[in-house]
């Protein structure tokens, strides 16, 4: 079969799925159709913003698709009569059986771990939190549970000390996209092979992230603070709570740390600076010091920035 003989249904939301639909449609693959999630609006505006595949999909003038619900019989009905013979799903939403049984091929997830480590929506936030040194995509047919089918391909990306969430997004995004298309060229050719995952009792999940998971916890070490900020950097981004000396607290989101060792007898959370160019929090081994932030409202600035428009020497955090 060729390359344009071969239909393909794409589903992807955000950034990390454009780079895999843009490496298909340039090598020529038949993207028959694209499914994306419907518009919401964005911002203080309300405006209604395209997801980054909708853009993709319309300026290559590629169908798209955005139902509201994935069993709706109107939706199931236009699905079937575009005749996929595979689908391919990267950072999308959970598929009931009847969207991923219906290709003659299968459907195959792109997901941003070595499977079976890191089951779940955020894997790339909790490999850095949880300060591992390398992780990697997994390419995998759907089955009934979440992120355990039968692997087809695997790559590894090593993590360095001060990687982001972001820093790390980026590669894999890159790395995804090509492993993709190597496991359609793998489809195509009839020499696809599978494993299935293993089965290993220390698995690492990757639940979502909530507001609520983003708090910063002071009475952990340094180095679990400083993995857990840059883990959540530049998104959905850890935070904390700071009570001026006026009594005023204030939301505070913290972007960028350093980490410092030493013993002191502080209590865990106590803020110290000079109120011109540093802010350190002590922790239960040392010190976190703070280089770039954002108060609720304002924009991110670095921390001598903060300290020109706000003296928080005397303030606590909660």
């Amino acid at each position: 079969m060729d390359k344009k003989d071969l239909r393909i249904i794409y589903m992807g939301t955000p950034d990390f799925a454009v780079e895999s639909l843009k490496a298909l449609h340039e090598n020529g693959y038949n993207i028959v159709g694209v499914i994306t999630m419907p518009d919401k609006p964005a911002g203080r505006g309300h405006k209604i913003q395209f997801s980054p595949v909708k853009q993709y999909a319309l300026d290559n003038n590629l169908r798209l698709l955005q139902p509201e619900k994935l069993k709706n019989e109107a939706f199931l009905a236009e699905l079937k009569s575009l005749q996929a013979d595979l689908q391919i799903v990267v950072a999308f939403r959970m598929l009931p059986e009847v969207v991923w049984d219906m290709p003659r091929l299968g459907t195959f997830n792109l997901h941003a771990s070595l499977l079976p480590q890191y089951r779940g929506a955020a894997p790339i936030n909790w490999a850095v939190i949880n300060g591992d040194t390398e992780t990697g995509a997994t390419t995998f047919f759907l089955t009934h549970e979440i992120d355990t089918g039968n692997i087809i391909l695997q790559e590894k990306l090593p993590i360095a000390k001060t990687d982001t969430a972001g820093d790390v997004h980026d590669r894999l995004m890159l790395l995804g996209s090509g492993l993709v298309l190597k496991t359609v060229d793998q489809i195509l050719s009839g020499n696809v092979q599978v494993k299935p995952q293993s089965q290993n009792d220390t698995l690492k999940t990757a639940p979502k992230i909530f507001k609520e998971t983003c708090r910063m916890d002071w009475t952990k070490t340094a180095t679990e603070l400083y993995n857990f900020v840059r883990g959540l950097s530049p998104s959905p981004t850890a935070w904390t709570e700071i009570t001026l000396p006026s009594g005023e607290t204030l939301g505070l989101k913290i972007y960028e740390t350093e980490k410092a060792f030493g013993q002191h007898n502080l209590s865990a959370g106590t803020l110290l600076t000079d109120n011109k160019t540093f802010i350190k929090i002590a922790t239960s081994d040392g010190y976190l010091h703070l280089l770039s932030v954002q108060l609720a409202g304002k924009k991110q600035m670095k921390v001598d920035e903060l300290l020109r428009g706000y003296k928080v020497d005397g303030s606590h955090l909660l």
